[in-house]
């Protein structure tokens, strides 16, 4: 019983709202329990990013030391037969856009979206909101850590010009058997299939869902290429 005369004040029902990352955390939850992975490799890392899941908002944060979920794009342009990629600023290597989520990220495809724009300049970005892949790789940030990077495919507008910001060293559109090097590590071919659909030899956003991002027009796309990078302004060239 509480002491007479103390005040006892309840949880207010939208305490959760001030958890960093708890509406990400909630989200990315529910889609990757009801995602269909694309591959073996796939469903397994789905399923240790669910287990990591299980210690609650904070491993939707970059802080969180033992690993945390970010969120890429693989950016396709509007034939689906190139693909947007970033050069490193620090480890000189070729790596798909994306990046680590942010305390008003919402959703995973809009963190992958920001990111994208963010990256590439290129305003009239649409996503696709269902993940193309799953993929789990060691990084360095933190002092040591593990991306657990649900990826997603980003169509570019018809005539879209990609510019090269402080979250690049350099951007350039890639056929798939003329990809640049040095790549970072983990390039695998990711195709998207579901019931009845014959998947391309790219991922390409065709959802009824798509989320687009504000702006105009772009250039050309991606395929699963590399490992996310730790993300860090860095001063344009």
């Amino acid at each position: 019983m509480p002491r007479t005369g103390a005040t006892v004040v309840p949880p207010r029902p939208d305490a959760a709202a001030d958890v960093p990352h708890a509406a990400l955390h909630a989200e990315a939850t529910a889609l990757l329990t009801g995602w269909e992975p694309t591959s073996p490799a796939a469903a397994q890392a789905r399923d240790r990013t669910l287990e990591l899941l299980t210690a609650g908002p904070g491993a939707m944060g970059r802080g969180h030391r033992a690993g945390h979920v970010t969120a890429s794009a693989l950016v396709l342009d509007t034939t689906g037969t190139r693909v947007l990629l970033c050069l490193h600023g620090r480890f000189r290597k070729w790596v798909q856009l994306g990046g680590h989520c942010e305390p008003a990220d919402r959703t995973l495809a809009g963190a992958a979206l920001r990111e994208a724009g963010e990256e590439s300049g290129i305003a009239g970005l649409v996503v696709d909101p269902v993940p193309i892949d799953v993929d789990i790789h060691p990084v360095a940030c933190q002092g040591g850590s593990l991306h657990y990077d649900i990826r997603f495919a980003v169509l570019a507008p018809r005539g879209a010009v990609e510019r090269v910001s402080d979250e690049s060293e350099a951007l350039g559109w890639f056929p798939p058997d003329r990809l640049p090097e040095p790549l970072a590590g983990g390039h695998r071919p990711t195709r998207r299939a579901g019931p009845g659909r014959t998947p391309p030899p790219y991922p390409v956003a065709g959802s009824t869902r798509a989320t687009r991002h504000p702006g105009g027009p772009a250039k050309d796309p991606p395929q699963p290429v590399s490992r996310i990078r730790c993300s860090s302004p860095r001063p344009a060239p």
